[in-house]
């Protein structure tokens, strides 16, 4: 499609020329006339004596006019659009701090979605992840970016109307910086930094004068969650114990002299000023109490940004902010793209707790919004699995109530993907057993993968649920989705061959102990000469399907976690394979292994589908 793109900025113009080949459109003079016009107000795209005009008050509101246009001559439908945005700042948050680092061509992919879609920020959430010129074990083989590297993907945001805002951490969540012997004078404990000390504040005023220099917002997120431990470390030690808010106050406000050096506007997650006042120490605790006293001493100047994907109850949102905005500072809200539970996106937690979330920030006026899209515990989900949660904030940025047929239209636009492809990926864990949109967060597709098949530790878990069967028909509909979507093949050939891995594995632990404690052993040897092998296979197609995603995708660092998980799944079954051969041959009398009876890892009865997210608790009972 060609179009004539007049009266826009030469900035404008680089962006649209960034998107052509997103868009499949071509600027040219003899193009379809659209004339772009900056006024206050609404999105509006209409037609006007046989030309089109897009009004629009920031540059990302201009792009995402430009795809709804794009969109709507495709469909031949008339152009007559009227959006009002609903915030001003509703953007994304992603990390880049537990394994997986984005490479810039990546960021570059994800930014252009964004335009498209209308969102306005991105933060990349960096622990250790980017260079700090005097600290050689800062992010040390860790991919961490170059200045170079952040300053190229910075231009070419702007060039879309999109800020990207440094996210970084000013007290806890440091333990990968702070394990290397040359830090130990800057711990107070393994993960949080030793407040008071100056040496902390000279450590803490290098890493934003680094972020200051490579971004040109003057917007800064300098973390600050999560210390529970605060001042209970070497802190202690020197100093005696000490009311934790008083700690908290006196170093956020040393923080917020350096930022405040640089010329930048701090913002920091505000949930340890809840928990400070919890008896249970709980974030989301409603006999939580900040004095007023407390309250007056927060400084004005930071944004508090409250965090919460847990909930699917507007009423608890509404409650929440209203409780945030009585501490006096801006409020900030994070959501949750459900990246971070395992091997398996679960989409069904996200909209339920987005469309909750949402709804009352609009209510309650909460103008900055952004989705937080974590990676715990070894990135296994791709980050690209995530556009639809990006395009369900950005429809809810536009529009007072979502109209979920007009986001998948909108979502099959921006992508070239049907709503239902995307949707279908959290299949993995919504098995049979698991409630509605797995509220509980249970990802079988996890422990099943990982778990040893001779100990299977959460066997239990996978008993009268026709797992096996279930999987089967998953891998065929994802390898319908990656046959048909070869623009998406990345994204749906790893649970494909997922899938295909958990028909066999997620019940040949059953198997195996139930044709070993029958004396089974024709059944033993069918297991060792086919299942087993064929399991191996399986496995290793995976791993070097993911692999080849990986770094497609990600810069190299981190994987190498993911092949020593997959080398511990190949090798255990190797050992399943070579412990049966003994025991058939009459080596050996027993299997103590399938001996032990399989309890509930929970320990609850009936063993039910669960959650576990952490690979040491999954792979063995005994200690790494």
């Amino acid at each position: 499609m060609k179009l004539n793109i007049t009266g826009c900025t030469k900035e404008v113009h680089e962006g649209v020329a960034l998107l052509a080949e997103d868009l499949s459109i071509e600027s040219k003079s003899e193009g379809i006339p659209v004339v772009a016009r900056r006024t206050e107000g609404n999105l509006r795209v209409y037609e006007s004596d046989g030309s089109y005009t897009i009004e629009y008050a920031k540059e990302t509101h201009f792009f995402r006019g430009l795809g709804l246009l794009v969109q709507a001559l495709r469909k031949k439908h008339t152009v007559n659009i009227d959006e009002t945005p609903q915030f001003d700042m509703n953007g994304i948050m992603v990390d880049v701090s537990r394994n997986s680092v984005m490479t810039t061509d990546t960021i570059k992919q994800i930014l252009r979605k964004m335009a498209i879609m209308g969102l306005d920020t991105l933060m990349l959430y960096t622990e250790d992840t980017y260079e700090v010129e005097s600290q050689p074990y800062f992010g040390y083989m860790r991919g961490r970016y170059s200045a170079c590297e952040i300053r190229d993907c910075d231009a070419y945001a702007q060039k879309l109307g999109i800020e990207m805002v440094p996210c970084i951490q000013t007290l806890a969540h440091l333990s990968t910086a702070l394990r290397w012997d040359k830090r130990a004078p800057l711990r107070d404990t393994d993960d949080i930094l030793l407040v008071g000390d100056e040496k902390t504040y000279a450590f803490i005023e290098e890493l934003i004068a680094t972020v200051a220099s490579m971004y040109s917002s003057k917007r800064i997120h300098i973390g600050m969650d999560e210390a529970m431990m605060l001042g209970l470390g070497r802190y202690l030690d020197q100093n005696g114990y000490r009311q934790r808010y008083d700690i908290m106050l006196e170093h956020l406000n040393r923080v917020i002299e350096i930022t405040s050096k640089y010329g930048l506007k701090p913002m920091m997650w505000s949930d340890m000023f809840f928990r400070l006042g919890s008896k249970t120490r709980g974030y989301y605790d409603l006999e939580s109490s900040i004095s007023d006293d407390v309250a007056k001493s927060i400084p004005k100047e930071v944004g508090l940004v409250y965090w919460d994907y847990y909930h699917d109850d507007p009423d608890f949102y509404t409650e929440w902010i209203r409780r945030h905005k009585k501490l006096g500072t801006e409020t900030i809200f994070a959501g949750g793209i459900w990246a971070w539970n395992g091997c398996c996106l679960n989409y069904g937690k996200t909209f339920r707790t987005t469309n909750a979330a949402l709804a009352a920030c609009k209510k309650e006026e909460v103008r900055q919004v952004f989705a937080t899209i974590w990676h715990d515990n070894g990135a296994e989900v791709n980050i690209l699995q995530t556009l639809l949660g990006m395009q369900l904030f950005a429809e809810h940025g536009y529009h007072d109530k979502l109209n979920i047929e007009s986001l998948k239209e909108r979502f099959h636009f921006c992508t070239g993907a049907p709503f239902e492809a995307f949707w279908d990926l959290r299949s993995l864990d919504e098995v049979p057993g698991v409630g509605e949109d797995n509220l509980a967060t249970n990802n079988p597709s996890k422990y099943l993968l990982w778990q040893d098949p001779l100990l299977g530790l959460f066997d239990k878990h996978a008993e009268g649920h026709s797992l096996g069967q279930y999987y089967g028909e998953l891998e065929q509909r994802f390898n319908h989705w990656k046959n048909s979507l070869p623009q998406w093949s990345l994204v749906f050939e790893v649970p494909e061959k997922m899938a295909a891995v958990l028909k066999i594995k997620a019940e040949i632990g059953l198997r195996m102990t139930e044709a070993y404690q029958q004396r089974d052993h024709q059944g033993l040897k069918g297991i060792m000469e086919e299942d087993l092998p064929s399991l191996q296979a399986l496995v290793e197609q995976l791993r070097t399907t993911h692999r080849k995603q990986w770094f497609a995708t990600y810069k190299p660092f981190g994987w190498e976690i993911l092949d020593i998980r997959y080398g511990g799944v190949l090798s255990r079954i190797d050992s399943a394979k070579w412990r049966l051969q003994q025991y058939l041959a009459g080596d050996v009398p027993e299997l103590p292994e399938l001996e032990e009876e399989r309890l509930s890892f929970n320990g609850r009865e009936p063993a039910t589908i669960i959650r576990c997210n952490q690979y040491t608790k999954i792979a063995s009972a005994n200690p790494f």
